[in-house]
């Protein structure tokens, strides 16, 4: 909550505190992973503190935490609803994410064309279940190449579009 709130106040008192800020990114993981509140089982400590590194290293904290605050402010949504994003686009639901958004909703912003979901795996699930997220790469890698390989049989130009 408090980085969506107060991004700035948060972020001065973890760039001034390495044990702060190390409490706070793990404390994080543990909350938002897939872990059943054991950390080990899925991270281990060397992916922990290199995780808190980076951010204590370029004293990120404070940027890093303002994207959940601008995402979190009230937005037009008429003006929202003019930025669809045209591009295919595929979307992983793993179990323990934040945000579950409906596949209907996500067609309202995004021209999706795979959407996922994932018994297990949470927020940072790059981390946790890198095979699956590589898997939903390459299935909508699979689907662009099909659909420029359809097209590709209709002209004689190549050319990669997304």
């Amino acid at each position: 909550h408090e980085q969506a709130t107060k991004p700035d106040t948060l972020g001065v008192g973890l760039n001034d505190s390495p044990a702060g800020l190390a409490a706070w990114i793990v404390e994080k993981f543990r909350t938002w992973s897939d872990c059943n509140g054991d950390l080990e089982t899925v991270y281990t400590k060397d992916e922990l503190l290199t995780n808190v590194m980076i951010y204590w290293v370029t004293q990120s904290a404070a940027s890093s935490a303002r994207l959940y605050y601008e995402v979190f402010q009230k937005i037009d949504t008429d003006y929202a609803y003019k930025f669809y994003v045209d591009q295919p686009t595929a979307y992983s639901d793993f179990k323990t994410e934040i945000v579950h958004p409906h596949d209907d909703n996500l067609h309202y912003f995004y021209n999706v064309v795979q959407f996922r979901q994932h018994s297990k795996g949470g927020h940072f699930a790059a981390m946790e279940q890198p095979f699956l997220l590589a898997n939903d790469t390459r299935g909508l890698y699979d689907i662009i190449i099909m659909k420029n390989k359809k097209r590709d049989s209709k002209n004689t130009e190549t050319k990669i579009e997304l």
